[in-house]
């Protein structure tokens, strides 16, 4: 055990992660020139389209250090954007170190203080990493001085490298095996492993990736699952290096992959412990916190034959993710469907482009909202996330309100207190992290930073400015539902929780917008924003006419009324019984607004 080093590489996204570990396999050996590609870990396409790291990926190598010693190297790379801050904090618990990784133009963002103080809550060795030297506006210097300033750590440990041209790459293999401590653990003692993630595999059923703190696990040994009780018998144990390898058995430290012919998704569950049937462990590990939703959203099936796929493939898109979760749910306008929470736009963007591509389904999604606490009255507290949900009367709403740290040059700083205050945000704090940059910290209620704030703010500060946001309670607001009537009917895919000051403006450009999307009947038909009995915007599109009074060639001005008003007779009988179809097409182009 003495000879392994378990690590990640921790980062702000486009820091160059994904790349310095393509130039570790490259000095490792690990991959031929043949199979050398770029984002080798970056197992999906929409990671290498996007180029972003989406799942933390593992792989082990194995490396000759100086002293002449060899070393075996569990390798995780993680994701850097804030969405999935919880594929990070799972990584972590399977090493004993980081490398936190600086790009030497950037400096220090939002992100990197994030990932620094999730290594610092499992009390992993951190080596600073300065990235992205070779860069002609690289400043190593100042990137120094912000380690040592804003993270605390002394900057003379920090390692120098590039992750493109390979510069510095050997001396980051020396730092992991000097400063990262060695895995503990008792090889004789039960078995007790933490399930880190898991997949379906149509041959080969659930494959779980999971660290070995203790004990030994080899095919062929009965092995139970500690929080569902459930009980398999492992047929293959391997590594990944960077393809999977077959391994006869696997010791404390080590991370594998092993099958067991796991045919029930619920069997496993990431952050269970697993341990030895016959003889079992006494206490399981530590698990991981729960993923919380900060955004909902209801995902559809357009074709509604397509609605048993859909809940297939979304249980088994959970067990590779647990941080989306779902509950079915009906729709009078779109039929049957599921309710969904994500941790970010972001988030709910992949999950659903993942569905369309991995399991060829049709998906049209509804708006999405944040989840709120209605008090109804006193001792009587709901948690809601659908505007249906939201009881006619109510004392009062507590919106959901996250902490958000922009890190930005300061020549954009009044572009951000003006997007701030848009956003009903309020300023906490703010304080110069260098001679140009500033740290910003603002409460936001989380309802308004969904749809548009990180597109703002990087329009604000021309892409400079970066942010991480963290959940900081409830608080009251002036909330109300707006409800979108077509002739006088709710639509209930179309219900918002919106605050009264911009209820007006966005029940009109709903209203606009679906006037333009919805086709001419035969009769006039209105469009209303309402909250409760108000109606704040009204748009009506126009009835389709015949010229009834053609025929009458000059003649008496009381035979071309009668006819009008026979017509308009005609059309409010046809009002009372037509109903109005509402195309797909205005859905998706609503709910895209």
């Amino acid at each position: 055990m003495k000879n392994i080093r378990n690590f990640s590489i921790i980062a702000h996204v486009d820091h160059g992660k994904s790349t310095l570990a393509d130039r570790i396999l490259d000095v490792t050996g690990a991959v031929s020139a043949r199979e050398k590609k770029d984002q080798l870990l970056d197992q999906m396409d929409i990671e290498r389209e996007r180029g972003i790291t989406i799942k933390a990926q593992t792989v082990r190598l194995n490396y000759k250090a100086r002293d002449g010693a060899d070393y075996v190297f569990n390798l995780i790379d993680t994701p850097g954007h804030v969405d999935f801050s919880y594929e990070v904090s799972r990584s972590l618990k399977a090493c004993e170190g980081v490398l936190l990784l600086v790009d030497a133009s950037q400096g220090i963002e939002a992100q990197t203080l994030a990932n620094m103080h999730l290594a610092m809550e499992h009390k992993l060795a951190v080596i600073p990493v300065i990235n992205k030297i070779d860069l002609p506006n690289a400043d190593p210097e100042m990137v120094k001085r912000q380690i040592e300033d804003i993270l605390c750590i002394d900057s003379s440990e920090a390692v120098l490298t590039s992750g493109k041209s390979g510069a510095g790459v050997s001396d980051v293999l020396e730092a992991i095996v000097a400063r990262i401590p060695p895995p503990t653990g008792d090889k004789n003692a039960p078995l007790k492993a933490l399930v880190l993630d898991s997949w379906y595999d149509t041959y080969r059923g659930v494959v779980v990736l999971a660290r070995i703190f203790d004990g030994v696990m080899s095919p062929g040994m009965k092995i139970t699952f500690m929080a569902t009780g459930a009980e398999h018998l492992v047929v293959q144990t391997g590594v990944f290096t960077p393809v999977g390898k077959e391994i006869p058995s696997a010791a404390p430290g080590d991370v594998i992959f092993f099958t067991a012919a796991i045919k029930t998704i619920e069997d496993t569950r990431i952050g269970d412990t697993v341990t030895g049937t016959d003889r079992p462990t006494a206490q399981a590990l530590p698990g991981f916190k729960e993923a919380t939703p900060m955004v909902f959203s209801g995902l559809y099936p357009i074709d509604g034959d397509q609605y048993d796929v859909l809940r297939e493939a979304l249980g088994k898109l959970h067990l590779n993710d647990s941080s989306f979760k779902y509950e079915p749910e009906v729709s009078t306008a779109l039929g049957f469907g599921f309710r969904c929470g994500f941790l970010g736009l972001l988030h709910m963007e992949i999950i659903q482009e993942r569905l369309e591509r991995e399991f060829n389904l049709s998906l049209i999604s509804t708006s999405p909202t944040v989840g709120y606490r209605v008090t109804v009255k006193p001792g009587d507290v709901r948690k809601i996330d659908n505007p249906k949900d939201l009881p006619n009367q109510y004392d009062f709403i507590e919106e959901p309100i996250i902490r958000a740290t922009i890190i930005t040059p300061d020549n954009f700083l009044g572009a951000i207190y003006a997007l701030i205050e848009e956003k009903r945000g309020v300023q906490e704090k703010m304080e110069y992290i260098s001679t140009t940059r500033v740290m910003f910290v603002a409460r936001i209620p989380l309802n308004e930073v969904v749809l548009d704030f990180f597109d703002k703010l990087k329009t604000a500060t021309k892409g400079y400015a970066s942010v991480d946001f963290e959940e900081a309670g409830y608080e009251r607001a002036n909330l109300a539902r707006l409800d979108i009537l077509v002739n006088e009917e709710p639509v209930d895919a179309l219900g918002f929780i919106i605050h009264k000051d911009k209820a007006h403006s966005f029940g009109r450009d709903i209203a606009e917008k679906m006037k333009e999307l919805i086709p001419r009947q035969m009769f006039d038909v209105a469009i209303q924003a309402a909250i409760g009995g108000k109606i704040v915007a009204r748009e009506t599109v126009k009835a389709l006419r015949k010229n009834v009074t053609a025929k009458c060639y000059g003649g008496d001005i009381t035979r071309k009324r009668k006819l009008l008003e026979k017509q308009k007779e005609g059309k409010k009988r046809m009002k009372s019984i037509g109903r109005v179809e509402i195309p797909q097409t205005a859905f998706l182009a609503v709910l895209k607004k």
